[in-house]
């Protein structure tokens, strides 16, 4: 492991609550009591600890230890980039995992029917969902699903509606499938963004296959009412368009607001042109644990995927989130008003200490779509852009303005953003800010911005 920070392999597995290099040393602890004892700390008084930043440098994580590789760690001091979290995990996990480790065989698993029940027992209870346990099907992730997906219903070279901005990732899955991104830009509507269903009705031909719907919405954070699913589904019934519904973020949902399924809606011939893909990955920050499901309640649609579908999960992905389905509730009970009152401070923060840079509430997700526009032109990023995209190779990706803002703020002001053009058409001018972390770092992160901003 990396010294990178002056982090060490001893220090990270310290600051981690797993000091396995403490009994080699005589201090007569063993790794597994320290990590206990720093659970039943953690959550003695029936609260966790959110609010106390959690170091996760040294540990080949994207988010941070990816961003010091390439900007340098002198100049990274909030990472606040990829869609993943920095608490330290739900302790049901980490016991779970323990537990299971101390069996110490690791052959071939069989299809495990309590993770199973613990899948459609979760979506009951939060969503009032009923999944036939027989439909859900397991993958390492939520992308090889969706490819699994493409591939069945969409040939190489055919289009795949999408409503822009949106989830970055879902570009890889359309290069691994072979098909065609139909972006459909959405309309901002005081500030909040709808699909535009003309524009997108417009996009649809004979060549059009599927539609990825991500809900709630990454990267603006939207949350889809019933009636905007209930018209998106008619459309796609109509034109023979299937609904492949990426619902991962749909745990995070803010005060006020509700998360609809979209395997929920009244109408069933709309339901039955859908898959839903769902995972614990953000819910828990699993990410690295690599497990998903998919279902659908069309047994046609869900056997022609499963048979380009190969699931490849692992016994320590399964033990970590079905122990997070089971027992973590209460986890994900207190973080949600701490992520909602992390998304009140930024809106408030910018509105009142960064005229350069503007964002609304989100309703769902840990994530903040912010407008930079006004920046891009004060610094003159599009300029600075076309310079540099003039002077490097031209087999090279061209460099955006919103390339030049993400590294603006990391020169000026040790932070690092998303930028916004990855996100597709209508991403320009944008960044997305990760605010599932800890209020310390985010209020370092938005003063760090601030004081940047202030000097332009």
């Amino acid at each position: 492991m990396s010294n990178t920070r002056g982090l060490n392999r001893r220090t990270f597995l310290r600051s981690a609550g797993m000091t396995a290099l403490a009994g080699a040393v005589g201090t007569g602890a063993s790794a597994a009591e320290e990590a206990a004892t720093a659970r039943s700390a953690e959550a003695a008084d029936g609260m966790f600890d959110f609010d106390t930043p959690y170091d996760r440098v040294g540990t080949d994580c994207i988010k941070w230890d990816s961003q010091i590789e390439k900007f340098g760690g002198e100049n990274i001091e909030v990472g606040m980039g990829i869609a993943d979290m920095d608490f330290r995990a739900a302790p049901c996990i980490t016991k779970a995992l323990e537990d299971r480790c101390r069996h110490e065989n690791w052959g071939y698993m069989k299809k495990p029917t309590a993770y199973i029940d613990a899948i459609v027992a979760w979506n009951k209870k939060r969503y009032g969902v009923d999944i036939d346990p027989d439909a859900v099907t397991l993958a390492a992730g939520v992308h090889p699903a969706l490819i699994a997906a493409l591939n069945t219903f969409s040939p190489p070279g055919s289009k795949v509606l999408l409503t822009t901005p949106t989830y970055n990732g879902f570009y890889s899955d359309l290069f691994w499938s072979k098909t065609v991104a139909a972006d459909s830009p959405m309309k901002l509507v005081n500030g909040r963004y709808a699909i535009d269903f003309e524009d997108l009705e417009s996009r649809i031909d004979h060549d059009t296959h599927t539609l990825i719907l991500c809900n709630p919405q990454n990267p603006t954070g939207n949350c889809w009412s019933a009636e905007d699913l209930t018209r998106l589904g008619e459309l796609c019934l109509e034109r023979r368009v299937i609904v492949l519904s990426d619902e991962i973020h749909c745990d995070f949902v803010m005060k006020g607001q509700t998360f609809t399924p979209f395997s929920s809606l009244p109408n069933k011939d709309i339901v039955n042109n859908s898959l839903t893909f769902k995972a614990s990955s953000k819910t828990f920050s699993l990410a690295a644990m690599k497990s998903a499901w998919f279902y659908s309640t069309n047994p046609d649609l869900l056997e022609r995927v499963r048979a380009n579908h190969r699931a490849d999960i692992n016994t320590l992905g399964v033990v970590a989130n079905q122990a997070a389905l089971t027992d973590g509730e209460a986890w994900l009970d207190q973080l949600l008003p701490y992520i909602d009152a992390n998304h009140t401070l930024v809106e408030s923060y910018m509105k009142e200490k960064m005229p350069l840079v503007s964002y609304t509430k989100a309703q769902g997700t840990y994530l903040a779509w912010l407008d930079v526009s006004a920046l891009v032109d004060k610094i003159g990023a599009k300029e600075t852009a076309m310079r540099e995209t003039n002077a490097q190779d031209s087999s090279l990706s061209p460099v955006t303005a919103e390339h030049v803002v993400e590294k603006w703020f990391v020169e000026h002001a040790k932070v690092q953003l998303n930028a916004g053009h990855s996100y597709g058409t209508g991403g320009e001018g944008h960044m997305r800010m990760n605010l599932g972390t800890s209020r310390k770092s985010i209020q370092k992160a938005l003063d760090n911005m601030a004081a940047a901003l202030q000097r332009v």
